[in-house]
């Protein structure tokens, strides 16, 4: 019985524990949120989330897959990324949802949504020109997931004086991106990409050989043996599988963009 006693006591101590990790990420996240918007070149209202850890440091901007939000899809990789130390705007774009939770801000405010794939790189476009214009001088890192991943490599190949690095997941090149696949920027893309994939994309003969014309020009790519499509391969939840050596690899990438 007294063995009992200590096991159960045991337990206590480390889920109390782990809830007060929690608790603590979930302050330090709240202490630097702030809900913000900014307009794009086609006069639409974008919603994200800002935080602010210090303006001169790195800052990353997270955007979205298909069908979701920049709150669902990323909650539980943002606390990660702010206890690396860097700045992060997460964004609504104008194509998205509820997947994942949430929902998304920007296309609520929508009577009719009839914007392309494609459409929403002015959505991009608008949140980088506002981290610039706010003032942030540090590094700039554009963090895509499935189409979104597609559109921040474009806008990483037109504005390479603006952006320091780009982490691609899982980047769509299907018919709807057939204005804006990134494959066509690989080759005069100059600056650091790393693109990630879950094994099982690997069978798809498109994907192998965008895999194999992203290192024919010098880029950076991951196939995570345990992993599910965009972002969402660094969630241990969602993946329902390890997936520390996916963040080694993103962190390790992320590494050299640091100050």
């Amino acid at each position: 019985m007294k063995y009992l006693q200590q096991i159960i006591i045991g337990l206590l101590i480390i889920f109390t524990s782990c809830n007060k990790a929690t608790e603590n990420n979930k302050q330090a996240e709240n202490k630097h949120l702030q809900e913000i918007s900014f307009i794009t070149s086609d006069s639409i209202t974008v919603f994200g989330d800002l935080y602010e850890i210090n303006k001169k440091k790195s800052t990353i901007l997270l955007f979205h897959q298909s069908g979701s939000n920049a709150r669902g899809e990323y909650y539980p990789i943002i606390p990660e990324l702010i206890n690396e130390g860097y700045n992060v705007l997460a964004v609504d774009q104008r194509q998205g949802g509820q997947l994942y939770g949430g929902y998304n801000r920007t296309i609520a405010k929508f009577s009719l949504n009839n914007y392309s794939y494609c459409d929403a790189s002015l959505d991009l476009e608008a949140a980088l020109n506002f981290i610039i214009e706010s003032g942030f001088s540090g590094n700039i890192i554009l963090w895509g997931s499935s189409y979104s991943a597609s559109l921040v490599i474009r806008l990483a190949n037109q504005r390479q004086n603006d952006i320091s690095g780009v982490l691609a997941f899982s980047p769509a090149s299907g018919g709807p991106m057939k204005e804006c696949r990134p494959d066509d920027f690989f080759e005069t893309l100059k600056i650091p990409l790393l693109l990630l994939r879950p094994s099982k994309e690997m069978e798809i003969e498109s994907v192998k050989n965008q895999f194999e014309l992203a290192q024919q020009n010098n880029h950076q790519v991951y196939i995570a043996k345990y992993g599910i499509h965009g972002s969402s391969m660094l969630v241990e939840s969602r993946v329902e599988h390890n997936v520390n050596n996916n963040w080694k690899v993103v962190k390790s990438f992320l590494k050299s963009f640091k100050e």
